[in-house]
């Protein structure tokens, strides 16, 4: 009884970004748990190295376009009749991400929240109304601890990157935003719930690694490996009581 808790076998999930460096993970844990996967994505030649690994699917989606959006989910609906899962983890951004506050153009500004936070809107906008339609379903939206905390500018001192000031009013906006969706849709038995990730080790600067090492608990940064049980959870019915939460996987970053 309790080994199906965490099953997704019969459901069919779309993950958006799902041929990036968190989102691969992702789409391997929702198939080997049964789900039917679309990689959602804008690079093709990326999924396909999934595709020809495991028995998934791909459509093309850019998360910063309402027509692209909305083929892509008409597209899943059509083949397979429904969307169960939505897992957004797209991660768009403008050629000048990364610059510091002060130098941050608001044309910037204003792309990065309406391509970000707007395509996750969209996203969940379309699919909730479906999963409605259908009788439920679980949308499950990537944010980040920045979403929760402001960024330690300390452990970016003598490298290149930085926290850029639209990343973490994105990802705060999109906690709200999941929240919200769990209310409003509660009573069709669609639930809506986010994932908060730390920093995820992508061969940043050594320095860096270092000084975010010291200041979580568990000594490490983060793996993509990291996000999937919280992911199988919120997907299954092992979270059929679960909504409007915001689980942090952050090895204890924000415990201090």
């Amino acid at each position: 009884m309790y080994k199906e808790l965490f099953s997704c076998k019969g459901r069919t999930a779309i993950v958006t970004g799902g041929a990036g460096l968190i989102g691969r993970g992702i789409v391997k844990a929702l198939h080997e748990f049964g789900a039917e996967v679309y990689i959602a994505d804008i690079d093709k030649n990326k999924a396909d190295e999934l595709i020809r690994d495991i028995s998934v699917k791909y459509v093309y989606l850019d998360i910063a376009s309402d027509d692209s959006i909305q083929k892509a989910l008409a597209e899943v609906i059509k083949n397979s009749g429904k969307i169960d899962i939505l897992v957004n983890c797209a991660y768009p951004r403008t050629k000048d991400w990364g610059m510091k506050f002060e130098n941050i153009p608001f044309s910037s500004w204003k792309a990065n929240l309406d391509n970000h936070l707007g395509g996750y809107f969209l996203c969940c906008q379309k699919t909730a109304e479906q999963m409605k339609a259908k009788g439920g379903g679980t949308i499950i939206n990537l944010s980040s601890i920045y979403g929760v905390v402001a960024p330690d500018f300390s452990i970016y001192e003598g490298t290149e990157i930085t926290m850029p000031a639209a990343y973490s009013a994105i990802k705060g906006a999109i906690i709200s935003l999941t929240r919200y969706i769990a209310t409003y849709y509660g009573s069709y038995n669609v639930r809506a719930n986010s994932i908060s990730p730390g920093g995820i080790f992508d061969n940043q600067p050594k320095s860096f690694v270092e000084r975010y090492t010291k200041k979580t608990p568990l000594k490490r940064m983060g793996a993509p490996d990291d996000v999937i049980g919280a992911v199988i959870l919120l997907a299954s019915d092992a979270s059929s009581y679960i909504t409007g939460q915001n689980i942090l996987i952050d090895g204890g970053w924000t415990a201090w």
